[in-house]
């Protein structure tokens, strides 16, 4: 069986091994599991969002509604802009997935660190684009504008904090790198851990209304991590309207369960469990500083 030449050179992701699977493997106790290698939230799900999921099990076999309506009500609350902004995803990477297929093709190129997100290089490799990788895993502002003189990428990956590495991105200098970019580039800022970089220093705030002033920009968020909803898959992209009307060419309908909508419509009204989530990040990030100097590690 033959398919497309470019499979081969694309690595399968892997994601964090589950408890499920460490249990049968080496036979110890779920409970003495502690899972780190997909950054789900410690305290579980909202118990609103629970009970919301519960309440709509009966309604498992209607369709969820296509418009998203609510759930793009509550982000236009959120975040101070249009619905028209919007494309909701089964996760961020389904969005990721819309914006390569829409831009690129064989001989295309997209520049990231040279250690982050790994779908990134997974979509690009799957239309046939090149990958260029800066020389360092950290954002370095510098790097990316000599990558993006020198290479002139399709698409721009700027992840802040940065997937798996956690380095993150002030607002000023990633607008210097949306600001030397081709007007042809598409600048990806991947915000799916913004909550926990604005606790620690608001120097690392960037908003979408920070990115809609430029044609070219794409703001991505995510319900799996500050809001517990790993399991159910929904993220957003928030960008200028012509962008949201090409991703929304790439966009199967019913592209999220009629469960996941109702649980992300209703994540959206408990801030006291984002609070809760932010807060102890917070803490524990204190005690795992203090561990890696008391043991020598950089």
């Amino acid at each position: 069986m033959k398919f497309n030449k470019f499979l081969d050179d694309i690595k399968v992701y892997e994601a964090g091994k589950p408890i499920e699977l460490v249990v049968r493997e080496f036979g110890v106790n779920p409970e003495d599991v502690v899972k780190l290698a997909s950054n789900e939230n410690p305290i579980g799900t909202s118990p609103s969002v629970a009970k919301v999921i519960c309440e709509h099990a009966t309604k498992a076999h209607l369709y969820p509604d296509d418009s998203m309506f609510e759930l793009k009500s509550a982000l236009v609350k959120k975040y101070d802009v249009d619905e028209s902004n919007i494309i909701i995803g089964a996760g961020s990477d389904q969005i990721l997935e819309f914006i390569s297929r829409a831009k690129l093709t064989e001989g295309s190129s997209v520049l990231m660190s040279r250690v982050t997100f790994a779908m990134y290089e997974i979509y690009a490799r799957q239309v046939g684009a090149e990958v260029i990788r800066t020389p360092s895993y950290e954002h370095k502002v510098d790097e990316f504008l000599s990558a993006m003189k020198e290479h002139k990428p399709d698409i721009v990956y700027v992840c802040t904090p940065n997937n798996p590495t956690g380095d993150a991105t002030t607002k000023e200098d990633v607008l210097s790198i949306i600001e030397a970019a081709l007007k042809d580039t598409i600048l990806v800022v991947d915000g799916s851990y913004m909550e926990y970089a604005v606790a620690k220093d608001e120097r690392y705030r960037i908003d979408p209304k920070d990115t809609l002033g430029f044609d070219n920009v794409i703001y991505l968020g995510t319900f799996s991590k500050a809001y517990g909803l790993g399991g159910m898959r929904v993220g957003y992209g928030i960008a200028n309207e012509s962008v949201i009307n090409a991703l929304y060419k790439m966009r199967p309908p019913f592209n999220i369960t009629s469960l996941s909508l109702a649980a992300a419509i209703e994540a959206c009204k408990d801030d006291k469990f984002i609070d809760d989530s932010i807060s102890l990040h917070q803490e524990q990030i204190v005690r795992y500083e203090t561990f890696a100097k008391e043991n020598s590690f950089e």
